[in-house]
């Protein structure tokens, strides 16, 4: 396991040069709006989104699992904690293919548990299935490219 952390920022090539800097790692992905970084020391994560919300601010919190049952895993302690979640749904948001639960913080922020399981073409969140594949994702990003949220989803920026 890992955390992620994803940062909201005005430019994306100035934040790819900073991080690649600091971190002595370059991007493991770069699309329109967006790149993530897999550092191995610290492990993180680092997730950008350009245009998403206030320059530096958090975007979302998250914990990138190795497999889907650690996502069930972390669901069924969630829940059975008391705190609310979206339930596990088998989605593609953020360039990615994911089996993934949110929950947010009294804070606020939204934290989500997930298993990246391919890359792909889209950036915005769609629900295959699980429990909100009425509709109810999480949210749908709001990246500098266009991009309409899913139907009944938060229209805030989440994906990692």
């Amino acid at each position: 396991m890992r955390l992620q952390l994803a940062l909201n920022v005005d430019n994306l090539d100035d934040a790819i040069d900073f991080y690649t800097k600091m971190f002595a790692t370059p991007p493991a992905k770069v699309k329109p709006g967006y790149a993530n970084f897999a550092i191995a020391d610290p492990p993180l994560k680092l997730v950008l989104f350009e245009g998403a919300g206030p320059s530096g601010s958090i975007n979302h919190l998250g914990v990138e699992t190795e497999t889907s049952g650690e996502v069930l895993a972390a669901e069924s302690r969630l829940a059975e904690s008391g705190l609310e979640t979206t339930g596990v749904d088998e989605t593609i948001c953020c360039y990615a293919e994911k089996t993934e639960t949110w929950v947010h913080a009294p804070d606020g922020n939204k934290w989500e548990w997930y298993v990246k399981k391919a890359d792909a073409e889209q950036l915005q969140n769609i629900v295959i299935s699980g429990a909100n594949a009425d509709g109810g994702g999480c949210c749908a990003p709001a990246p500098a490219v266009a991009v309409a949220p899913a139907a009944g989803a938060d229209a805030a920026p989440c994906c990692g």
